[in-house]
């Protein structure tokens, strides 16, 4: 039996699987290919379809539970206490200058630099060791000067913190 799926066709010109975290499978594919032939990639591709359906149950059985609002609030007063004193130290250091410092809840990024150099950290950040902290805040200064992540972006932040490598290694290990 051919596994179900979602159809998302699109201008574009090859065909694609992804699992989507709930575990549905997405099937992307041109807008004019043929369903039999869609269908016909989708059988060819069951095995890989089970091995990343049970990566994502694997995923998800490891992911912490969704916190609490008061575990959020907590969160964010812990990251007010801390996070503008770090973004003052690394600020005065590097001699760059953020127009503002905002801290959210966001689950998928740690921290971001806007077009006006308004720096914005997600306080989800204060679950990390503070080496992993301290690369959010330079890596975010960094954007100040450097907006992408060109060769220049990652000099600059190496001037600063040398072992950025295995800091970012503990940010995705610990938090």
């Amino acid at each position: 039996m051919m596994e179900s799926y979602e159809l998302i066709r699109s201008r574009r010109r090859t065909l694609a699987l992804e699992i989507a975290s709930d575990g549905r499978l997405l099937v992307r594919a041109p807008l004019r290919l043929s369903q039999a032939r869609i269908d016909a990639f989708v059988t060819a591709h069951e095995d890989w379809i089970a091995r990343h359906r049970e990566i994502q149950r694997q995923r998800a059985a490891q992911r912490p539970p969704v916190p609490t609002e008061a575990a959020v609030e907590a969160l964010k007063e812990r990251a007010r206490a801390i996070l503008p004193e770090k973004v003052a130290f690394w600020s005065e250091k590097m001699g760059l200058r953020p127009t503002g410092v905002k801290i959210t809840a966001a689950r998928k990024r740690y921290g971001s630099c806007s077009a006006k150099n308004s720096l914005c950290f997600s306080c989800f950040l204060m679950n990390c060791p503070d080496e992993a902290v301290d690369l959010v805040v330079v890596h975010e200064l960094c954007h100040i000067r450097e907006k992408n992540h060109g060769p220049a972006f990652y000099a600059l932040l190496e001037r600063y913190l040398p072992d950025w490598r295995e800091r970012k290694k503990q940010l995705f290990m610990a938090c």
